[in-house]
């Protein structure tokens, strides 16, 4: 399948797995790529030691391209920087900050650099800072969300015309034919998280995976707004945050009801009423926990369908 993601990074799909914290490491990653798409490891559940640690054992169980996810509000992006340096990781995305900061200094090192952003103006400013591609994530995907609240169907072509830098599309994708309606709109490949915590290899626990699989329509909410927006799904935690909203709580009291480790607490550890359970809207039509390799050859082959098919559709 040739196109500009897939030439961008040396892959056979133009399918990226989102590097998600606590549940995209090293067994995950490698296989999405051996799949034939990119797959990321999530580097913000992670001290820089432990990200080296996935970092070789990737290198162990591939040969083919993958890349590290880098929040670039981590406290530690400075060591976070120079493990992927050391470890000759070619391809990072970032997000959560301004690409301007590293990109130059990856990219003097060879390295391919894609931001996350969900907005225009967002996407004009990463590629004014020199990134290589962008990802367009929309209201419905999971963990952190853009305040706007724009759905991917809108924000897609609004990014898409904005930029002239390839453009990958992200939130609520998770089939083949939601994959060719992004490339529809504009996409030139996609980034999908949500499935793949359910996969095999993800290092969700089997808690959190099997919630993510009873989830229904309207049981993902987007909260913290205050803070930094973020999707979950309705639980006690959920509960007590949606209250203190209410209540009209500040940034302050806000923090104190997150504190640390809830995403842990919540996805890694399983504790599915005190922890933070990150997830998308498309949660809603998962149903079976895969092999990351069955996931990827699902996604290609519906979407090869569906084209061929579309061909022959007729408005009357």
């Amino acid at each position: 399948m040739k196109n500009r993601i897939a030439e961008l990074f040396n892959i056979k799909y133009p399918l990226i797995q989102a590097g998600m914290i606590w549940c995209s490491g090293w067994r995950l990653a490698s296989a999405v790529s051996n799949a034939g798409g990119l797959g990321l490891i999530g580097a913000g559940s992670m001290y820089p030691e432990t990200l080296a640690e996935h970092i070789r054992k990737c290198q162990l169980a591939t040969k083919m391209p993958f890349g590290v996810n880098l929040p670039l509000l981590y406290p530690d992006i400075e060591k976070h920087i120079q493990v992927i340096l050391e470890a000759g990781v070619k391809i990072v995305f970032t997000s959560a900050g301004n690409p301007a900061i590293w990109t130059s200094r990856l990219k003097a090192e060879g390295v391919t650099v894609v931001h996350v952003v969900a907005n225009e103006k967002f996407a004009r400013k990463s590629e004014d800072a020199g990134v290589d591609a962008v990802v367009a994530e929309g209201f419905e995907a999971g963990g952190h969300n853009g305040r706007e609240e724009t759905t991917t169907m809108c924000l897609l072509p609004i990014i898409r015309n904005a930029v002239n830098i390839p453009v990958i599309a992200a939130g609520g994708i998770g089939s083949g034919r939601s994959m060719l309606a992004a490339m529809v709109l504009g996409a030139d490949g996609v980034q999908i998280g949500s499935r793949f915590v359910t996969s095999e290899e993800s290092s969700a626990h089997i808690n959190f995976k099997t919630r993510v699989l009873q989830a229904k329509e309207g049981d993902t909410v987007l909260t913290l707004k205050q803070l930094t927006p973020v999707r979950l799904l309705r639980n006690e935690f959920f509960l007590e945050l949606q209250q203190a909203e209410k209540r009209g709580a500040d940034t302050a009291e806000l923090s104190q009801i997150l504190g640390r480790g809830r995403a842990k607490k919540g996805m890694f550890e399983g504790n599915l009423e005190e922890g933070e359970l990150e997830i998308g809207q498309i949660s809603a039509l998962l149903k079976e926990i895969q092999p990351a390799h069955i996931i990827v050859q699902e996604i290609i082959n519906e979407y090869e369908e569906v084209r061929k098919n579309a061909a022959s559709w007729k408005l009357s």
